[in-house]
């Protein structure tokens, strides 16, 4: 019998996580033999569960969401420049004895907008919310050519620091585009995926107007249904959730595993 890697992924709460179907498709279909559990982990235990996961020789990896990707960050290792830049991490991986640190949320997504064939060149974007999923994905956008991005956030302060961050590669600010409507509104708020989503005004948007949440559920979100009454392109983040797992699964057993099949199944569970 072939070895089996011990993988998981790690948050607070994690009964929800879809992550566990993801991988253990990924690592049937490359006949990879795996065990990827969820586990739910405080705050206060996070540094001694990350110690003793990987005391295990056979601890290949894991995966880190809410609300541990900043804490990841400061795991002992070799980071990446991009997680680096974001101070999020949410994919660890175990080889020869080092721990190796990445962000694959900024990349899933834009590989989920390139399977929508949406180019993102000279676009103008609005994002809602300036959490670590927001940061991931204005890192991408930045290298992206976008027009221009703008950042609301209910926190003024963390929208502000983000754009300090960014101007410097991108152009962003934190006022609402008057001129010409949006292409593309992304939430990364979890407000929209609590039910806590509060409509946005005063937006200019029009009938091409994408909306994208980087949330996701088997069910609607509150984004998704509230971006419903104003256009037809409304995407949640399952797709963002599927690419940004295999990159992961390329961190660990150096292969890109099959994607369309595994998105198709987590649309069909919804039906």
């Amino acid at each position: 019998m072939s070895k089996k890697f011990k993988l998981g992924v790690i948050g607070n709460p994690i009964e929800h996580s879809l992550s566990p179907f993801i991988h253990s498709r990924f690592s049937r279909n490359e006949n990879i033999n795996v065990e990827y559990l969820p586990y739910k982990v405080t705050d206060v235990d996070f540094d001694l569960f990350i110690r003793e996961f990987f005391s295990d020789k056979d601890s290949k990896g894991l995966n880190v969401t809410l609300p541990h990707k900043k804490k990841a960050a400061e795991i002992e290792g070799v980071i990446s420049r991009e997680a680096k830049y974001i101070n999020a991490v949410n994919t660890i991986v175990s080889d020869d004895k080092k721990i190796f640190l990445y962000s694959t949320d900024g990349i899933g997504f834009i590989n989920d907008m390139e399977n929508k064939n949406f180019s993102l060149k000279k676009k103008n974007i609005l994002i809602i919310g300036a959490g670590a999923a927001a940061e991931s994905v204005i890192y991408r956008l930045a290298k992206s050519d976008a027009n221009h991005i703008t950042v609301l956030n209910r926190t003024e302060e963390k929208a502000d620091r983000l754009i300090r961050k960014f101007s410097n590669m991108t152009s962003i600010n934190t006022e609402s585009n008057s001129e010409v409507p949006y292409d593309l509104v992304i939430n990364g708020s979890s407000a929209g995926l609590t039910g806590e989503f509060k409509p946005i005004e005063n937006i200019l948007i029009d009938e091409c107007t994408h909306f994208y949440d980087l949330n996701y559920s088997l069910t609607q979100t509150p984004f998704c249904k509230w971006a419903k009454e104003k256009s037809e392109h409304v995407d949640d983040g399952i797709g963002m959730l599927v690419y940004q797992a295999a990159h992961s699964f390329e961190k660990w057993f150096k292969v890109f595993p099959e994607t369309a099949g595994v998105i198709k199944d987590l649309h069909g569970m919804r039906e």
